[in-house]
């Protein structure tokens, strides 16, 4: 949180050198101007779009534990899980306090704090690669058109993709091959405290650190990759949730009435958030106006300050905004877990396709299913002491003349 108060320290100062350059470059009546005539429709279109965003977010977690029926984390729990990856992601540099914040909430979940690291490496390694998956794509449709337009500036554009690429390889190898890491984290760690350059109490946290999480990590990875086709949904979600950041541009390009290429714009979004995830700044400041003024700025045109500024709001801002409320989320203690809520709506969903009709008193799992069809009608017992004596003197008659036949 002292990293976010820093954060909301340094957007203000940005934000106020921002509105100092449109005065002394005499932009304002045109800011002003640009920001009257745009169609309010495709903003909240654009909004609605980076809900789904948050909403991918949150299926995604859940797939990485529908299967296990024992999971104590419910839905809320991992709408707060998100919300705080939202929030945090922007609000401190490099993303760095979005990890810590997202294994908290888990662990408040019921998660041990390995289980709960490890969930949070493989869903955080699922997105960092369908970054570089989605990159990789859009350079494959999109290529031609950033070297026509940008020439030789197109190969920065690259040497993003393969940093992200490096990236998600080095995750791959320490989740695969631990030992090594080990060893050789090790090894850095006591040449750096031999010479001074790491105090030994971080070098104890340090070394506890590479020494017991690494090893978790790897196990929960391999754990995880061994159900392909939970990773394989996963990433498809994941690569949906990054789309509904990238296509923000399009929307805002449509509220000034320009004409707009959605595939162009998703790769050129593309290209900015790679950008912004290489600036050590919070939410990329810097790198994502620079970016997004080079990538889109024939496209703008005379609208691209007031674009920029909408753009900024519903990417940045406004998912901080939304994320504030969502974090404090909890699901009900000791209630069923999303695996056997899954497996009863599913259950449910098959009864109906196939016309079959459950009554209120049948259960699944345990109890006893009525079908009134095989009910038979009981005879209604005697109501006084007299008609009991005449029943059963009844049946002795109906037994004996049984027994002479």
């Amino acid at each position: 949180m002292g990293q976010v108060r820093t954060t909301i320290v340094f957007l203000a100062v940005v934000v106020i050198a921002y509105a100092l350059y449109l005065v002394f470059t005499g932009q304002v009546d045109e800011f002003v101007s640009s920001l009257s005539g745009v169609d309010a429709g495709w903003i909240v279109a654009g909004v609605v779009c980076f809900l789904f965003y948050y909403v991918f977010g949150v299926l995604a977690y859940a797939l990485s534990i529908i299967g296990d029926p024992d999971c104590p984390v419910g839905l809320r729990d991992l709408m707060s899980v998100e919300a705080s990856g939202v929030f945090f992601m922007r609000m401190t540099p490099n993303s760095a306090g979005a990890p810590p914040a997202q294994i908290y909430r888990l662990t408040r979940a019921g998660l041990s704090v390995g289980a709960a690291s490890a969930l949070n490496f493989t869903r955080t390694l699922l997105y960092e690669a369908g970054e570089g998956i989605f990159s990789a794509i859009m350079l494959v449709f999109c290529g031609s058109y950033f070297y026509e337009t940008f020439g030789d500036v197109t190969l920065i554009g690259i040497l993003l993709f393969g940093f992200k690429v490096l990236q998600v390889g080095g995750i791959l190898f320490l989740c695969l091959f631990p030992r090594p890491v080990m060893v050789l984290g090790n090894w850095a760690l006591r040449f750096a405290n031999r010479r001074g350059w790491l105090k030994d109490e971080k070098y104890e946290k340090a070394y506890a650190f590479v020494n017991t999480q690494v090893m978790e990590f790897s196990r929960a990875f391999k754990s995880s990759a061994s159900n392909v086709a939970e990773m394989c949904a996963t990433m498809v979600v994941s690569l949906l949730q990054l789309g509904c950041m990238y296509a923000l541009p399009y929307f805002v390009l449509r509220s000034f009435g320009e004409p707009a290429d959605f595939l162009v714009c998703l790769a050129s979004g593309s290209m900015v958030e790679l950008l912004i995830n290489a600036v050590p700044l919070p939410g990329g400041t810097g790198g994502a106006e620079v970016g997004f003024s080079y990538l889109f700025g024939g496209m703008f045109g005379a609208y691209l300050p007031a674009g920029l500024v909408i753009w900024r709001a519903i990417e940045y801002l406004l998912p901080v905004i939304i994320a504030v409320p969502c974090m404090g989320m909890r699901s009900v203690a000791g209630g069923a877990s999303l695996n056997r809520r899954w497996n009863r709506f599913w259950g449910r969903a098959k009864a109906f396709v196939h016309g079959e009709k459950r009554g209120r008193g049948s259960t699944r799992g345990g109890g006893i299913t009525v079908n009134p069809k095989a009910v038979r009608r009981a005879p209604t017992a005697p109501s006084s002491v007299e008609e009991r004596i005449a029943a059963g003197k009844k049946a002795a008659a109906e037994r004996g003349k049984g027994s002479k036949k």
